[in-house]
């Protein structure tokens, strides 16, 4: 176990020493990040209208999609002119004008700097002025832009929804049969298979894995994972072929300073002339391709268990 781990180490710093890092600040300013609306730590789903930021930095969402996750009633109705919508919840009342931008919440008239709009034939309105009207924690994630309603629940692969696959079901990627033993060089139980719309997820009692991200560098492109942790390897699942080994690039690495960080990992790397621990000449490791894989697996000291395998988002 050692000898290939040393093997693979050292195929990782070849990749570093010749083609250098990717840069951080470059990585990070690549295409904008869609806003998504976190509930409990579960993304929500709009079937049509989604969530968008305005000029001003306010979230903006479909009322009605929100107000009824949230387990709200709503209303409509029109005077003069004016279309007026009403959101109740328990004791809680939150009663808004379309181009208006101050709400009665509770009967208390409370200003959000942002009119209330029709747009896409939805209503959108600023979400914190949903979410506290109706007695919900809210908070902005500025790395994901994502917004936080409600408790930070994370589904964890733990949970009954993710079923324990037998390793007798990859038979099709065990050329590198290290890769299913655990660090004490016992064989792992087993596989879960989760998507990538699924995050962020706990991995057992291990790292949260927030998202996964592919970013395109001038010279190489790179796996972007934010998670909880610092440099957990990864590994490509390719079909018929030998696991795929990346470790995070450590001067491309971020600490976001809200308990989160991000990794960056080669799509390519040297260390894949590293095969089942033995150093293959002439072969070319540069025709991987990203779409090649299967499966971004993770196998991690916690659990020991089970391996957790992402479908390829990317494929």
């Amino acid at each position: 176990m050692r000898v290939v781990f040393k093997s693979l180490l050292a195929g990782v710093l070849l990749t570093t020493a010749a083609y250098g890092v990717v840069s951080a600040n470059t990585t990070e300013a690549k295409s904008a990040v869609q806003v998504e609306v976190m509930l409990d730590a579960k993304k929500m789903k709009f079937p049509d209208a989604k969530p968008f930021q305005d000029q001003q930095g306010s979230v903006m969402v479909p009322i009605r999609f929100v107000s009824e996750a949230l387990g709200g009633k709503i209303s409509y109705s029109k005077s003069g002119g004016k279309t007026t919508v009403e959101v109740k919840k328990g004791t809680d009342t939150v009663k808004m004008t379309v181009g208006q931008t101050t709400a009665l919440v509770n009967g208390k008239s409370k200003s959000y700097g942002t009119k209330i709009i029709l747009k896409d034939s939805r209503t959108f309105v600023p979400l914190r002025l949903v979410s506290e009207g109706l007695g919900e924690k809210v908070s902005w994630d500025k790395v994901g832009r994502w917004v936080w309603i409600g408790e930070k629940n994370f589904r964890n692969t733990d949970d009954d929804q993710f079923k324990l696959k037998p390793l007798s079901d990859f038979k099709q990627y065990t050329k590198d049969k290290y890769f299913f033993e655990n660090l004490k060089g016992e064989p792992f139980k087993g596989i879960k298979i989760i998507n990538a719309n699924q995050l962020p997820i706990k991995l057992g009692n291990g790292e949260i894995i927030y998202d996964i991200k592919l970013e395109k560098d001038k010279v190489k492109d790179y796996i972007a994972i934010r998670s909880s942790v610092r440099g957990t390897p990864i590994f490509f699942m390719v079909n018929n072929d030998f696991v795929k080994y990346r470790t995070g690039v450590d001067n491309a690495f971020v600490n976001h300073k809200d308990g989160t960080a991000t990794n960056y990992y080669p799509v390519t790397s040297t260390s894949d002339v590293f095969q089942g621990g033995k150093y293959i000449q002439h072969y070319d490791w540069t025709k991987f391709r990203l779409n090649m894989a299967d499966y971004i697996a993770f196998r991690t000291d916690k659990p020991e268990d089970y391996i957790v395998a992402i479908v390829n988002p990317f494929k």
